[in-house]
């Protein structure tokens, strides 16, 4: 290997450049035969031994060379231009690593200054405590902050909004680079040159609070001009409005109103009344701070804002400064206070974490303007010859369409049909909605309808879940509505599903198209691979292509939801093409046992049949035990489908009974990858070799072999997971249902969740009587003394009823009674359908 080539110019009348050859010899050469391997170099950095010969004939300057030369010539152009391209890799971690040091510095100047300040509260609460009648006399006490509150009595004059507006200002910048909270580093975030930047959340102050500082390499003017656009990267904004807009002082001041989606259809919207103000410091630094303001300000719709609860924005926005070199260190203060009183109670930890705030607007704020500067510099390149704006534009569709469904506001045109008689599944229609935003009507006789649920998991990973349900399409998607929505979508015809079945071949192919720098979302294309059943057009093509979002699949994230959102597109993905989103979210909610100090749920043990009870789930030794459990997480559910008037009622059907079976999917899935190998509807933990924590899987199998002489499930089973596992697993279906004046079910397998077509939530719903036609019932009847006599009976075939409606056949059954302990008393009573089917 050649050595690197040191270059020498000499300043005579050939203007003559040595280079080394690989003897070590100088080699001279001209001007013009340095332009002219230049323009090669241009062309082919690496040229092979018969392109140089070829050269060297079509370029008579250079002739005098060798081919041995110009080989070496390459070698030393290309090891120049690799230490180029270092140098300048160094210099633009250089300049990242001195601006990281510089927010390290002043982060460590602020945390000295909130330590002096402790000190001096630390010894200022020590003297009250020896002069307790000193400090309750003494109301003048420097440690008293009083957060002064503005009505729109100040804000009736420019003066006085421009009064706010600089007081706005001290207190934003108290937060970002001062003392005025408490702030403690952001779990799992740490600094680094390729990190997104520096992040902390509020330890304890009022409302919730998260702050962010990093590089941006991007002008003042251009990341406020990118963060105060919020609709384009706070996908949780619905709308931004600007009322008023004056200049006052050294800026600008607007009175904005903000609507927020909810994250769940558990939950109503929120909504803001703020004033925004835009100055320039004398440093230079550009700053964007905003609060809210006091009043109705109900925006441009009441009715709409009837739909909203107030919330309230303290002191936030941007400090952005100049740095040395180009670009911009930015300072992020959001600080809100979310009234999580109007949340139910589960859901009442998503709008009192300052982690939610930090990953959904602060992060995410932080990571926009990063991930917009490396598109304009070029450093990310995307598939398919998508312009990354068209991508973003995409994903934000995406977004906002699933977000209208979930939360269904009536100034869009949604409004609720009655219900089924089960409360499982909320089902809403917009008859004059366009396909996402877009200008092609879905139909002037059609509409939308959207089938959504929510529900509460426990134990599973919301990023592993999310995985699996990208990954393994087959175990929860109906091929066949699948290619319903996307055939509706393409022609605006309306071919109800069934007419035309369709084969899944249960093959997918993710095809990539984009993702954000840190790989949080992902856009991809799916093609799914479908043959057509009838005869008459075999040949013909049924695969279908959807266009996906996927997003929070990093385990070690903390706080951020995961979510996977999809829709049908056409073959040919037109820039303008409509979209009707569909998928699933899944939020990780904080819970009280969470703390690691927090050691009082430790040894507690979990009964899984009480659990299982109609009611709340408690124990009288522990407490509420459900309110006690880690790892919750709400799961979101939204399918929308287009339909024509004539049809609106046979999809209403269609969409419910396929949002439940969706459902009763994702809860088997949900078992098998928790990681305590119990389905997290179930709300508990096994506990082995404890009498108190006999599980309900025990209980049916030994009793079921006390009763019947033989073993329900195989022999290998061992543990208490295990036993769970085969029986949720058995091919017959297994229903045990409660010994009350009204018995309801209160547990089923996979098996008999299918036959029931129900899922463990509304399984509870289900009376005994309800599923049995009149003969079955009085056979029932007639054996019921035999099964308490005798502990068990043999039922004939016969006929039952799902839960849908449907006509279900078996052989036989088997009904036995289920000890709860040793044989102490009966908890419940348990069935077993042989070989059954839909008549």
């Amino acid at each position: 290997m050649a050595m690197v080539a040191q270059q020498h110019r000499e300043s005579s009348s050939g203007s003559i450049t040595k280079h080394l050859d690989s003897s070590g010899k100088y080699v001279r050469y001209t001007a013009e035969q340095v332009e002219a391997l230049e323009r090669v170099y241009a062309e082919c950095p690496k040229p092979s031994s018969l392109r140089r010969q070829q050269l060297i004939r079509e370029c008579p300057i250079l002739s005098n060379i060798e081919p041995k030369q110009i080989k070496v010539w390459f070698q030393n152009r290309r090891c120049r231009e690799k230490q180029r391209k270092e140098s300048s890799r160094l210099q633009t971690v250089n300049r990242k690593l001195s601006a990281m040091n510089k927010l390290l510095m002043e982060e460590n100047d602020r945390l000295q200054k909130q330590v002096s300040q402790l000190v001096c509260e630390n010894g200022f609460m020590r003297q009250q405590l020896h002069t307790a009648s000193a400090a309750t006399t003494d109301v003048s006490c420097e440690s008293v902050v009083t957060t002064p509150q503005h009505s729109l009595r100040d804000a009736n004059n420019p003066a006085g909004l421009l009064s706010i507006a600089e007081e706005t200002l001290a207190e934003f910048l108290s937060k970002a680079t001062g003392t005025a909270v408490d702030w403690v580093p952001m779990p799992g975030m740490k600094p680094g040159p390729d990190s997104v930047g520096i992040f902390a959340i509020s330890h304890s102050c009022s409302g919730v609070a998260a702050r962010a500082c990093g590089l941006v390499s991007l002008e003042p003017t251009k990341i406020a001009e990118i963060l105060k656009d919020r609709s384009s990267w706070f996908r949780d904004c619905r709308n931004v409005e600007v009322f008023t807009m004056f200049s006052a002082g050294n800026g600008t001041i607007e009175l904005l109103y903000t609507q927020i989606y909810a994250p769940t259809t558990l939950a109503p919207a929120r909504d803001f009344w703020t004033l925004r103000y835009t100055t320039t410091l004398e440093n230079g630094s550009f700053v964007v701070c905003e609060r809210s303001l006091s009043g109705t300000g109900a925006g441009p719709n009441a009715a709409s804002a009837s739909q909203f609860v107030r919330a309230q924005m303290l002191p936030s926005g941007y400090l952005i400064r100049p740095c040395d070199g180009g670009g911009s260190i930015i300072h992020i203060v959001d600080h809100l206070n979310l009234e999580a009183w109007s949340a139910p109670e589960i859901l009442r930890p998503l709008y009192e974490s300052s982690k939610v705030v930090a990953q959904k607007m602060t992060i995410a704020a932080l990571r926009y303007a990063r991930q917009i500067a490396q598109e304009t510099s070029g450093e990310v390149v995307y598939g398919l010859g998508r312009q990354p704006a068209v991508l973003r534009t995409f994903s934000q569709r995406l977004s906002r369409g699933f977000n209208d469904a979930i939360n269904g506001f009536s100034d869009d045109g949604w409004s609720l049909l009655s219900s089924d008689g089960g409360e499982d599944v909320i089902v809403a229609v917009n008859s004059r909605k366009n396909i996402a935003t877009t200008s092609v009507p879905l139909s002037p006789l059609g509409g939308i309808l959207c089938a959504k649920a929510s529900m509460l998991l426990q134990n599973v990973p919301p990023a592993v879940l999310v995985r699996f349900l990208r990954e393994h399409r087959s175990e929860w998607a109906d091929f066949n509505v699948d290619a319903y929505v996307a055939s509706s979508m393409k022609s605006c015809s309306y071919a109800y599903p069934g007419v035309r079945p369709t084969r899944f071949t249960g093959s997918q192919i993710i095809m990539p198209l984009g993702h954000t720098i840190e790989h949080e979302e992902m856009l991809e294309v799916i093609r799914l691979e479908g043959h057509s059943i009838g005869q008459e057009d075999a040949f013909m093509p049924r695969d279908i292509h959807l266009l996906q979002m996927c997003s929070g699949t990093d385990e070690n994230a903390v706080g951020a939801c995961s979510e996977l959102v999809f829709a049908a597109i056409d073959e040919m993905f037109p820039d303008d093409a409509p979209l009707l989103p569909s998928g699933f979210r899944i939020i990780p909610l904080e819970s009280k046992s969470s703390d690691p100090q927090d050691t009082s749920n430790a040894h507690r043990t979990l009964d899984l049949a009480s659990s299982l009870e109609v009611g709340p789930a408690t124990n009288p030794a522990t407490g509420d035990v459900v309110s006690g459990y880690s790892a919750r997480s709400v799961l979101t559910i939204a399918f929308q489908f287009p339909f024509e008037d004539n049809l609106q009622d046979n999809v209403a059907t269609m969409a419910r009974q396929y949002v439940r079976s969706v459902v009763s999917s994702v809860q088997r899935v949900a078992m098998a990858i928790s990681p305590a190998g119990v389905n997290s509807t179930f709300g508990s933990k096994l506990s082995p070799g404890s009498p108190e924590a006999v599980t309900l899987s025990h209980w049916i199998c030994q009793s079921y072999s006390y009763h019947m002489g033989t073993e329900l499930l195989q022999a290998d089973s061992r543990g208490d997971e295990s036993v769970l596992k085969n029986l949720w697993q058995h091919q017959d279906a297994i229903l045990c249902c409660s010994l009350k004046s009204l018995p309801v079910f209160i547990f089923a397998n996979k098996a008999g969740l299918d036959m029931l077509e129900t899922t463990l939530v509304a399984l509870q719903d289900i009376t005994l009587d309800r599923i049995f036609d009149e003969s079955g019932r009085k056979v029932l009847f007639a054996e019921f003394p035999k099964i308490m006599d005798q502990g068990f009976a043999y039922l004939p075939g016969g006929i039952c009823m799902s839960a849908m409606g449907r006509h279900i056949s078996y052989e036989q059954a088997i009904a036995w009674k289920v000890f709860a302990s040793e044989e102490t008393s009966v908890h419940c009573l348990a069935f077993s359908f042989i070989n059954w089917s839909f008549v």
